[in-house]
């Protein structure tokens, strides 16, 4: 009966993704103004306002901040990097853990902090 226990939780470990248990399907990102400003705008066509944290969805592709605040910066684009909780499930799990980390899309990251260029 132990064993089949270990072999169940061993088969739960490889073929589950690191990145795709410990990161939600959004990620918080810090939006402020490099004025200290107010600053409103869209993310993948979700208005916002900050300064404040806009929720964004983990995707194999860069975000792109849309400004409708006059002075700032019309776009700003936050590029996607692997988290690198990827390159440790890929030495821990192996194959299955990774390609389940990129099917989900749980294996990317954005900078958590974005400052959007205005002027004064």
């Amino acid at each position: 009966m132990k064993v089949a226990a270990y072999v169940a939780i061993a088969a739960a470990v490889a073929l589950s993704g690191c990145a795709s248990i410990l990161n939600e399907k959004t990620q918080p990102i810090n939006v402020s103004s490099s004025t200290g400003g107010e600053i409103k705008g869209k993310v993948d066509g979700v208005p916002f306002s900050g300064p404040g944290v806009v929720n964004v969805l983990r995707e194999n592709k860069n975000k792109v901040i849309v400004a409708e605040t006059s002075g700032c910066a019309k776009e700003t684009v936050i590029e996607k990097n692997v988290d690198p909780k990827f390159f440790v499930n890929i030495l821990s799990g192996g194959a299955f853990g990774s390609t389940t980390d990129y099917s989900t899309e749980k294996m990317w990251k954005y900078s958590e902090n974005v400052v959007i260029s205005c002027k004064s």
